[in-house]
Parts: structure tokens; sequence; C-alpha cells
């Protein structure tokens, strides 16, 4: 197991994860989120996405406004595996954040951008 998955599941096991993770499915009621948009019964949620992924902006992982309860198809279309960034859907979603938390929403997609070229 490489380096960066180590510390990628390390972080999903610990405590401050669990909570915060735990009051976003209980916030959004254990729905998906983008399902809920869509559909007159929405699929249940089976994980927490991190809007700002949190291998490009730590500072907000353990931030409440930075997750949403996504069911595990809508959670695939939030990221561009062959980049690792985000798709533009996922793009969306971190832009809507950005604007409600007055995040430079141009400077933290170019942070991203660099991130992925380095790797």
């Amino acid at each position: 197991m490489n380096y960066l998955r180590k510390q990628h599941d390390l972080f999903y096991d610990r405590t401050s994860w669990k909570n915060v993770s735990s009051k976003a499915l209980r916030r959004d009621g254990y729905q998906c989120q983008i399902s809920k948009r869509y559909k007159a019964i929405p699929d249940p949620a089976q994980c927490v996405h991190h809007i700002f992924p949190r291998e490009f902006f730590p500072e907000y992982e353990l931030c409440l406004w930075n997750l949403i309860s996504l069911s595990f198809t809508n959670h695939g279309k939030m990221h561009d595996r062959k980049t690792g960034g985000l798709t533009e859907e996922g793009k969306k979603l971190m832009y809507k954040a950005a604007i409600k938390n007055k995040i430079d929403y141009q400077a933290a997609i170019d942070r991203m951008n660099q991130m992925i070229k380095r790797e």
C-alpha cells in the first residue's frame, strides 16, 4: 500500500471523520442529495462526499459545509478517475459551495489543477 493510500485509509478511521460524516448524513436525512433534486423518491445515501476534495483542500476535510451525502452512483459522477480531479458535475457543486462560503472558486480550481499536474 502506498503512503497516500495509507493516509487516506487512516483518515476515514478517525473518530473526528466518523462524527462529522454522521452529522452530514443526519442533516441530509440519509438521502442522496443529487437524486433528491431529480427523483420523487430519492436514493438512500451510501457515502459522504468532500465537495472540495480533501486531497487538495485538507483544511476543509472536517467542515460540515464541505460534505454532502450521496449514493455510490452519484458519488462516482463527481470524480474524474482519469485525472484525479473533479468532473463538471463535481465542479458545479464546488462552485456553489465556494459562493456560499466566500471562497475564490477560480483560485481553488487553479490550485487543484496545479496539484494534479505535479502528480
